[in-house]
């Protein structure tokens, strides 16, 4: 095994010293430094980093531990069963993953069943009980020792104080002490009327009031005991002991099912994850057991987590990844916005690979930096937002982002100013009008999508009337308003309103020529289509994904990740999509010229080079720009470059007439 490289165990160990401090905060302090979802997310990361370097796994770590040090309020009490967490996961592969492991460490001939929960957000408790009667209520603490909070505890109206049914001489029931959303909210609504600060959020009050030294205060809220598991008696299985729970007079989630596959379980999944934002309680997850209790047990635990359960957390509004870096977009009215290019994360269910950075002055104080850790959200935004920078992992050779300097590396041909009281720089000498017609035009141009009688002076017309403020506006057009235009009659009108319609299910290489993407001509638009085959591909592609296209390099990679990083962009997108423009994807494995690269040099007689390059990519040919070993022939009009033919006699590239460029496309 290969030791472990510097900058791993320097990425372990600073890890390691965030989750520590968010914990103590979190578990002794009852003070949130960052979401619960973006501390998973730093763990999950830890996790994974530490399965794959297990050298580097210390006694001391967080994923090592179930939580931070009780406070010494209480009298601290030793479990007579470690109170251990559960690992997380968060997709079906990594179930699938769990199940294989686990399969490998039982007889052959064995069948799992598998025991579902909802996972409730709220304060682990563990209920003694003797003869019946509520004896002690133990917090989880460390999962080792905890503390006493049994007084707080019996004011719970919905913990019996004395068990129903038949019993035996001791019982330990396990659980979470909850507050109902309702509950919460009405909670507020008094706090408001007091005129004091509202509380954060049910699972911190819930935790703070079970751990106030005056039972008075734990009686006067809305406290609830939800309980999940029965140590004693140890019951068969975990549904058994769910019916056990229920016949002692204790309350559970009512979601608990026993499922004998795999897929059953998933579907299980998707239905919590439709229906759990109805739940009167807070949850992020739920728990999969074996439920054979005996299994359970004999697969035993690793580390602090059992082998033999896992908690499947659902996508997080909130999550932590990297910066890779900060790039600047140009919008239709010439602003420039950054935009950070992340390491791709999971946030509330889809991908997210870029986050807008609004403006220098937000760059500013965030202290945003190309490498830095970040936690980014979503909030019903099309592009997540960046919450906060987690200096405390920062590379030490960062340095800060310097907003001009970008602005002059990544459009050296530009001037841009930033206009007194706004916080947006702009394009020198643009306006919003002159950037959407030359949009306009490009987008109808020959290259694009040849749109006939949408030329200079029409789109011209069309935006100086009013009736084309953006490109989707196109699709919009009536014959009757165009018609009216001092440029047009009834047919003229008639023409290009259909003209422009018939381009709705344009190539997709065409298509993505036609956005006008900063360094994508029309064969990089080809090469785009060939790899994703969609629009909707291409929309959600990595970095990485666009470097493994060849004649694709950083910085045409960053210009496509930024153009689809623009919310401005994708609103218009969705827009063309709607009013029903779907471009398509022509195979052309089969075709002719698949794998041959041509080069035109010179003036061709019988038709232009824009037409003669479409010809040669409808025949499945990659059209380039200059001669390499790769050429398949150089086609010479008259004049060519003297260059390009002298480069082409000394590699030995074969050079072709137009008379036999017509030939082999015919």
């Amino acid at each position: 095994m290969s030791a472990a490289p510097a900058e791993v165990i320097e990425r372990i160990e600073k890890l390691r010293d965030l989750i520590n401090d968010y914990r103590y905060h979190y578990h002794v302090l009852d003070e949130s430094t960052m979401s619960e979802a973006a501390a998973d997310s730093l763990k999950h990361e830890l996790s994974q980093l530490e399965e794959q370097y297990p050298e580097l796994i210390t006694p001391d770590s967080p994923t090592q531990r179930v939580a931070g040090r009780p406070l010494d309020k209480f009298t601290k009490v030793t479990h007579t069963r470690r109170m251990i967490s559960l690992a997380d996961v968060f997709s079906e592969e990594e179930i699938r993953d769990w199940i294989s492991r686990n399969y490998k460490l039982v007889p052959s001939d064995t069948k799992f069943q598998y025991f579902t929960d909802i996972k409730m957000d709220g304060l682990a408790m563990s209920l003694h009980y003797e003869n019946g009667i509520l004896r002690q209520a133990v917090t989880r603490g460390d999962g080792l020792v905890g503390e006493d909070v049994t007084l707080n505890v019996r004011t719970i109206e919905n913990i019996p104080l004395k068990l129903r049914g038949d019993f035996p001489e001791k019982v330990e029931v396990r659980g979470e002490v909850v507050i109902f959303k309702d509950d919460f909210e009405k909670l507020n609504e008094l706090q408001k009327k007091k005129g004091e600060k509202p509380f954060a959020n049910p699972r911190n009050l819930a935790a703070g009031t079970i751990r106030q030294l005056d039972p008075k205060i734990a009686a006067s809220r809305p406290l609830k005991f939800m309980g999940y598991d029965l140590v004693e008696p140890n019951m068969p299985t975990h549904a058994e002991s769910y019916k056990k729970l229920r016949e002692f007079g204790f309350r559970t989630s009512g979601e608990d099912h026993v499922f004998d596959s795999p897929n059953e379980v998933f579907e299980e999944i998707k239905r919590l994850g439709e229906t759990r934002g109805n739940f009167a309680f807070g949850t992020d997850g739920m728990v999969i057991k074996i439920n054979d209790r005996a299994i359970y047990d004999k697969l035993g635990i690793i580390g602090k987590t059992p082998r033999a359960a896992v908690a499947f957390k659902y996508p997080a509004e909130e999550s932590t990844t990297r910066v890779r870096d900060i790039v600047i977009t140009i919008g239709r009215t010439g602003a420039a916005t950054p935009v950070a290019i992340l390491d791709p994360v999971v946030v509330a269910g889809s991908t997210v690979q870029h986050a807008t950075l609004h403006n220098a002055d937000e760059i500013a104080r965030l202290d945003i930096r190309v490498g830095d850790t970040v936690i980014i959200y979503k909030a019903g935004d099309i592009i997540p937002q960046v919450k906060e920078v987690l200096t405390t992992l920062r590379p030490e050779n960062s340095e800060p982002f310097d907003y001009e300097k970008a602005l002059s590396e990544q459009y050296p041909e530009l001037e841009f100013y930033r206009p007194e009281g706004e916080v947006v720089y702009r394009v020198k000498g643009e306006t919003g009008e002159l950037i959407l017609k030359r949009s306009l035009e490009y987008f109808a141009s020959k290259p694009a999508l040849n749109i006939d009688g949408l030329g200079e002076k029409n789109v011209v017309a069309l935006v100086d009337s009013g009736l084309v403020k953006s490109i989707a506006d196109l699709y919009r057009l009536e014959v009757g308003k165009v018609s009216q235009l001092e440029r047009f009659a009834d047919l003229s009108a008639k023409n290009l309103v259909e003209a422009i319609q018939n381009t709705k299910t344009a190539s997709l290489a065409k298509f993505i020529t036609a956005l006008g993407i900063r360094h994508v001509g029309a064969q990089t638009a080809v090469s785009l289509a060939d790899n994703f085959k969609s629009l909707e591909n291409l929309r959600v592609a990595t970095k990485e994904q666009l470097l493994d296209i060849p004649d694709i390099g950083e910085i045409v990679a960053e210009s496509i990740l930024a153009y689809f990083a623009d919310e401005d962009n994708l609103k218009q997108l969705d827009e063309l999509k709607e009013l029903g423009v779907n471009p398509t994807y022509e195979d052309k494995s089969d075709l002719p010229l698949v794998g041959k690269s041509y080069i035109i040099s010179g003036t061709l007689s019988n038709m232009g080079r824009e037409e003669a390059e479409d010809l040669l990519r409808s025949k499945g040919a990659t059209v380039t720009s200059s001669v390499t070993k790769n050429t398949t022939a150089l086609i010479c009009g008259d004049k060519p470059g003297k260059g390009k033919t002298d480069k082409a006699e000394k590699l030995g590239i074969p050079m072709i007439t137009e008379a036999d460029f017509i030939k082999l496309i015919s």
